[in-house]
């Protein structure tokens, strides 16, 4: 593949799975279902401050790429490009699509929103321009402290999640089915989404099976 090319398709991958990991958050707001755990954080501090859900998640990603300083990790364009992209294309789905009516259309806007998240994580992280601010947060704390990736992870979205439900955000069934269904989603479409011949670089974690499967990029 010609270098140009190559660089192409990552801008590519970086800025579609941004931008349909935002609309995939919106689907699930949508159903009213339940959120993933970091949009139960930023619905409830939305309802708090009157700020729109998205731009809660811009300022929230923004203050926690901070603290990557003390946790001495690197940013890349895509973390920087998450903090935004991610927070307008939530706002602007919002603005299109109406809240699920009825039993039917609120099941199918959760499944829409949990696959076509999966398919964002596949393609962005595939990207290789470095992980998203909340994923750095996890593999910082992993080498600050020794904890493993599954222990930092946990205890990072229970005390988001606790937060977030305390300050009105929405707990349900959804934000069940996305912890269990999530993690074979993403390793399956990291896959699917794999650009071959690229070199690894930054660490990206993703959850496996039977061990931690962290992904450099």
């Amino acid at each position: 593949m010609q270098r140009g090319t190559h660089l192409t398709r990552r801008l590519v991958q970086l800025y579609a799975g941004l931008t349909l990991y935002g609309a995939s958050s919106a689907l699930l707001l949508r159903s009213g279902l339940g959120l993933e755990p970091w949009n139960v954080l930023h619905q409830g501090l939305a309802e708090k401050t009157g700020l729109t859900i998205g731009v809660v998640s811009i300022i929230v990603g923004a203050l926690v790429l901070l603290l990557w300083i003390p946790l001495k990790q690197r940013p890349g364009l895509g973390t920087v490009s998450n903090v935004f992209v991610v927070g307008f294309a939530m706002d602007g789905t919002l603005a299109l699509v109406p809240d699920a009516e009825g039993w039917t259309l609120r099941v199918l806007a959760l499944l829409g929103g949990i696959v076509l998240n999966g398919v964002a994580t596949g393609l962005y992280i595939s990207a290789r321009f470095g992980p998203g601010p909340r994923d750095g947060l996890m593999t910082g704390l992993n080498q600050a402290t020794g904890w493993s990736i599954r222990l930092a992870r946990t205890c990072i979205e229970i005390a988001v999640v606790a937060t977030g439900f305390l300050l009105g955000g929405t707990v349900g069934i959804g934000t069940v089915a996305y912890a269990l269904a999530i993690g074979p989603l993403a390793q399956f479409f990291l896959r699917f989404f794999a650009i071959p011949g690229l070199e690894p670089g930054s660490r990206v974690v993703a959850a496996a099976p039977r061990r931690r499967a962290i992904l450099r990029r």
